[in-house]
């Protein structure tokens, strides 16, 4: 089914991973190598069960090789591989090998540890890996055959796509990964972006890091990094996903903690919000309000800021007032975040204004 914005109520297509769409260019390209044949479409079976069709794209036979490919649709979802071609081309491979991955053009390797993979190896994920598998083992067993074959996936234009993704950081070098868990992009859940997000947490703790810095835009990032000399692989950008970065450092925590963010996006998570985007959720001026009239504002002062439109009218208004919001919405994040982590990890946070002076901390 597809999903519905509340916020207009049209349905929202779901779409499909980049894992989904080399399985079915996998399935497709045994099939033709070992019967010299391409169908027009494949379908394949997801791990819910889902049996969604691809049309194929393109389809190349050769002795030794066949070769297909699908263009990602990704839905409703703002995703940078939608409309992507994933090509996947299939040989013989060693006897007794099995099937095995390499990266083609626009696919990077894996050079960091702390990834789902080994160094060294395609950056194709497990689950992409075993849905692959899966596929071109009931082709080779239908035409009675080992299923030793060799995978290369390539995405054309994946190296200059990577450059909009966390891939470089998370040691991810030459191109894109091929992810997905179920198969199935749904519309707006980011969830390449969360998956980015626990990636970056487990190559810094596998790289040695015991302080990592999680920013909500590149001009807070630039800050944490300048204020404590961080090196890439210990920072994340987990943009508005608050929860989705504490709940996975509560499962696998760090020592230390910095919280980096515009005043705007750090009142949200001061007022417990936990997805900080603006179609999710809404700073609470009565709360803002308040936390002015606890520094001390005036009843006038505090009717503004409880009127006001934007956070930054707030935090203008505090500023001329000469009452330290930034401060107070730093001490509230962190609260919102301890509590999130529920221990082990100590955490300090930095407001950061959008010329990237530091306008708040708490510690």
């Amino acid at each position: 089914m597809n999903e519905i914005n509340t916020a207009n109520e049209k349905p929202l297509r779901k779409g499909w991973t980049t894992g989904a769409c080399a399985t079915a260019a996998a399935s497709a390209g045994v099939r033709a190598l070992l019967d010299g044949r391409f169908s027009d479409s494949v379908t394949i079976t997801l791990p819910g069960g889902e049996t969604p069709c691809f049309e194929l794209s393109r389809t190349e036979r050769a002795e030794d090789m066949a070769t297909a490919s699908v263009i990602k649709d990704a839905g409703d979802d703002p995703d940078v591989t939608h409309g992507a071609e994933i090509i996947v081309t299939v040989r013989p491979g060693k006897a007794g090998a099995g099937v095995t991955f390499k990266a083609g053009v626009g696919v990077g390797t894996v050079t960091l540890p702390g990834l789902p993979i080994d160094v060294g190896e395609p950056a194709i994920n497990p689950m992409p890996r075993q849905m692959m598998t899966e596929v071109v083992s009931v082709v080779a067993e239908e035409f009675s055959v080992a299923a030793d074959f060799e995978l290369t996936v390539s995405i054309p234009g994946g190296e200059a796509l990577a450059e909009k993704t966390m891939n470089g950081r998370l040691g991810i070098i030459g191109g894109l990964s091929i992810l997905g868990t179920t198969g199935i992009v749904r519309p707006f859940s980011c969830s390449a972006w969360i998956h980015a997000i626990h990636s970056g947490i487990d190559v810094a703790r596998a790289t040695g890091h015991d302080h990592i810095a999680a920013s909500t835009g590149s001009t807070s990032e630039k800050t944490a990094r300048s204020l404590h000399g961080m090196a890439d692989t210990a920072l994340i950008e987990m943009g508005d996903f608050a929860g989705g970065l504490l709940k996975y450092l509560r499962r696998n925590p760090v020592p230390r903690l910095t919280i980096a963010g515009g005043f705007g996006k750090l009142t949200k998570l001061a007022q417990g919000a936990m997805d900080l985007h603006s179609d999710r959720s809404r700073i609470d001026f009565n709360n803002l309000s308040e936390r002015l009239a606890d520094l001390g504002a005036d009843t006038e002062t505090a009717r503004q800021a409880a009127e006001a439109n934007t956070a930054l009218q707030v935090l203008e208004l505090a500023d001329g007032k000469g009452l330290a919001i930034a401060d107070a919405i730093a001490t509230g994040a962190r609260e919102v975040a301890l509590a999130t982590l529920a221990g082990g990890t100590d955490v300090d946070v930095v407001v950061v204004s959008r010329a990237g002076k530091i306008i708040g901390t708490a510690r």
